[in-house]
C-alpha cells in the first residue's frame, strides 16, 4: 500500500478501501457504477489492482476462485439494486462450498425514508436479500463502523468455516467526511484442537481398525501432508468429494479420487470398520444420493460443531482445524501401542479393483469424454488449475477421470450448482497466478450464462484455453426428461458458433473433431495471449 496520510476524519469510501488494505487485501472485482464511485476512486492510491468482469455474477465468481486457489478472501465491489442481486447467485455458490468471499456495496441512504420514493435502484432491504445467502450481511451506519464490519468479516474468514460477508455503506455516508479513529483489524486467532480423550478414543479406533477409510473434503484442503501421511501409515484408501479433489495425489496407490457418488465405492465404505471424514459435509451433492448405512465407527474432523450431527452423525466428533487436529491425532496414534491391522501394500489391490468397477458402472456413459480428458491431462503441468461448470462433462467426465495432485487445483461449484462458474473462475485463478496453467471446462449450456466475459480475458490479455463440451443444450436436464419417460422440452439450444463469438470478443476460437486435435490446440491457446475457446461436439440424442 502507497503512503497515505493518517487523517482522523475519511469518507466512508476511503474508509472501506483503507480497512481492505490494511487487511491484506490486493485484489479486487466488480463493476462501477453511480453509487460506488467514492470506493473506486481510492482502490489505486491504496495499492488494489481490479479487474472489471462484464457482470456482477462474473465478479464474484472470479473473486470466489481467487479466494480458493490463495487462501485469501475475495472482494466482489458492486453498486446498489440490480448489481447486488446479480452477485448474489455466486454469493450463494460460495456459502455451500465455504469460500471467504466479500461483496461491498453502497446502500440506500441512512434517513431514506421505508416508503419508496424511486431512488435510484431503490429496493425494500438489500441486507435482508443478502443476509439469506451469506453469512451475515452488515449495514453500517458511521464511517467509523466500516473498521468494525470489516474486522467482523475478516474475523470471521479465519475462524470457523469461511463463509460470504456482506458490507453496506449507505451511499451518502460513502461521500461525507467524519472522525474514523484507527483500523480495527481482524484479531490473530489460533487453530483449534480437540481435547487429549477424545483424539485418544479415534486413535484406539483408527490402530484397531481392519478396515479403515479416509474421506476427504475442501476443508481438508489446508492438511494435504497430513492426510497422506496418515493414510500410508494406517493403509487406508482415501476417498474424496469434488472439493476435496487432488488433496491427496488422486495416482496414489491408496486414492480412489472422487468417488463417493459410486455404487461400488459406497458398498465398500458400507462395509468399512472405521471411517474418518476430514472436512466434508457428507451431503447429498457430494454422495449423489441418500447418505450409505455404516457399519463403522464414524470420525469426523470439522472446524464447524454442527457438521457432528448433519448428514451422518459422528461418533467420535473432533471440532477443529484439520492441520492441527490431524497432527495430534498421529501424535495420539504414535502413542497408541500396537501396529495398524494391517498395511498398505496390502489394500493397493482392493483399491485398483474399486477403481475399475467405478468405472466400469459408467464406461458406456464415459467413454466419449475420456480420450479428450486424458489429451487434457498430458498437456496441463502438475501446478495447472482447472475450473468446472454444473456439466456433464465435469461431474460425470472431468471429476472422476482427470487425475489432480495437491500441487495442482480443481475448483467445482458444488451444492449451490450454479451454472456459468467455469470461465469467470478461470479469470480469477490467473489473476491471482498468471505464470500458472488455467484451464476452464465448461459445457455450451453453461458456458452462456457467462459468456461475456470472454470480453474481460481478451481485454486482460490472458493466455485462458476454455474448452467446451457442446452437446446442443441442456443435456442433463434433456436425459432426466427421458428418464421419466417424458418428451424433451425447451432443452435443446440453436447451434451457436461459439469459437467465432470468441473471436468476435477478441479472442481465438477452433472446433476439435479428435483428442488430437485438442492437444494441439490446447498447447497453443496456454501460450496465446487472450481466452481461446475450444469447441468439442457430443453427440446429440434427438
Amino acid at each position: 500500500m502507497s503512503e497515505q496520510p493518517r487523517s482522523t476524519s475519511l469518507t466512508g469510501g476511503e474508509a472501506v478501501v483503507r480497512a481492505l488494505a490494511e487487511h491484506g487485501v490486493t485484489q479486487a472485482f466488480g463493476i462501477p457504477g453511480t453509487h460506488n464511485l467514492e470506493i473506486y476512486r481510492h482502490l489505486d492510491p491504496y495499492g488494489i489492482a481490479h479487474v472489471t468482469p462484464r457482470h456482477e455474477q462474473g465478479a464474484g465468481y472470479a473473486a470466489d476462485a481467487y479466494a480458493r486457489v490463495t487462501g485469501r478472501p475475495g472482494v466482489a465491489i458492486t453498486t446498489t439494486g440490480p448489481a447486488l442481486l446479480n452477485i448474489a447467485a455466486a454469493v450463494g455458490q460460495a456459502y455451500s462450498d465455504s469460500v471467504p468471499l466479500l461483496v461491498v456495496s453502497p446502500g440506500m441512504p441512512l434517513r431514506h425514508p421505508r416508503q419508496s420514493t424511486g431512488l435510484l435502484h431503490e429496493m425494500r432491504s438489500q441486507t435482508e436479500a443478502l443476509r439469506g445467502v451469506s453469512a451475515f450481511s452488515h449495514r453500517v451506519s458511521t464511517v467509523e463502523e466500516i473498521f468494525s464490519a470489516v474486522a467482523r468479516a475478516f474475523t470471521l474468514f479465519r475462524t470457523g468455516r469461511p463463509r460470504p460477508a456482506h458490507i453496506e455503506v449507505p451511499l451518502d455516508l460513502l461521500e461525507t467526511m467524519e472522525p474514523a479513529g484507527p483500523v480495527r483489524l481482524a484479531p490473530p486467532t489460533p487453530a483449534t484442537c480437540p481435547s487429549g480423550p477424545s483424539l485418544r478414543d479415534a486413535a484406539q479406533v483408527l490402530r484397531s481398525a481392519r478396515q479403515p477409510a479416509l474421506v476427504l473434503g475442501g476443508g481438508a484442503r489446508n492438511a494435504t501432508a497430513q492426510c497422506l501421511t496418515l493414510a500410508e501409515e494406517l493403509g487406508a484408501p482415501v476417498v474424496t468429494t469434488a472439493n476435496g479433489k487432488g488433496i491427496v495425489d488422486e495416482t496414489h496407490p491408496l486414492s480412489l479420487g472422487v468417488s463417493l457418488h459410486s455404487p461400488s465405492v459406497q458398498q465398500w465404505l458400507a462395509g468399512c470398520d472405521a471411517v474418518l471424514a476430514v472436512g466434508t459435509e457428507l451431503a447429498e451433492s457430494d454422495l449423489w444420493s441418500a447418505p450409505p448405512v455404516l457399519r463403522a465407527t464414524l470420525i469426523r474432523i470439522d472446524v464447524d460443531p454442527d457438521q457432528m450431527y448433519a448428514g451422518l452423525p459422528a461418533q467420535l466428533p473432533l471440532v477443529g482445524d484439520a492441520r492441527t487436529t490431524l497432527e495430534a491425532l498421529r501424535q495420539q496414534l504414535a502413542a497408541t501401542h500396537g501396529a495398524p491391522a494391517s498395511g498398505a501394500p496390502d489394500r493397493a489391490g482392493s483399491v485398483r479393483a474399486l477403481r475399475a468397477g467405478r468405472d466400469a458402472e459408467t464406461a458406456e456413459r464415459d467413454a466419449h469424454w475420456l480420450p479428450y480428458l486424458q489429451a487434457v491431462r498430458t498437456v496441463l503441468d502438475a501446478d495447472a488449475i482447472l475450473t468446472s461448470d454444473s456439466a456433464q462433462c465435469c461431474y460425470y467426465g472431468a471429476i472422476p477421470h482427470l487425475p489432480v495432485g495437491p500441487a495442482g487445483r480443481y475448483l467445482h461449484p458444488t451444492g449451490f450448482g450454479t451454472l456459468g462458474y467455469a470461465l469467470p473462475a478461470a479469470i480469477g485463478a490467473k489473476t491471482a497466478y498468471p505464470a500458472r496453467q488455467v484451464v476452464a471446462l465448461s459445457g455450451d449450456g453453461g458456458l452462456q450464462f457467462s459468456v461475456q466475459e470472454l470480453a474481460t480475458a481478451a481485454q486482460l490479455r490472458l493466455p485462458l484455453p476454455v474448452v467446451v463440451f457442446d452437446n446442443g443444450g441442456y443435456g442433463e436436464i434433456r436425459d432426466e426428461m427421458a428418464a421419466r419417460g417424458d418428451t424433451p422440452t425447451a432443452v435443446d439450444l440453436p447451434s451457436v458458433d461459439l469459437p467465432a463469438l470468441a473471436r468476435a470478443y477478441g479472442g481465438h476460437g477452433v472446433h476439435a473433431d479428435s483428442p488430437e486435435v485438442l492437444t494441439r490446440a490446447l498447447s497453443r491457446a496456454l501460450t496465446t495471449p487472450g481466452p481461446t475457446l475450444i469447441t468439442v461436439t457430443e453427440e446429440t440424442p434427438r
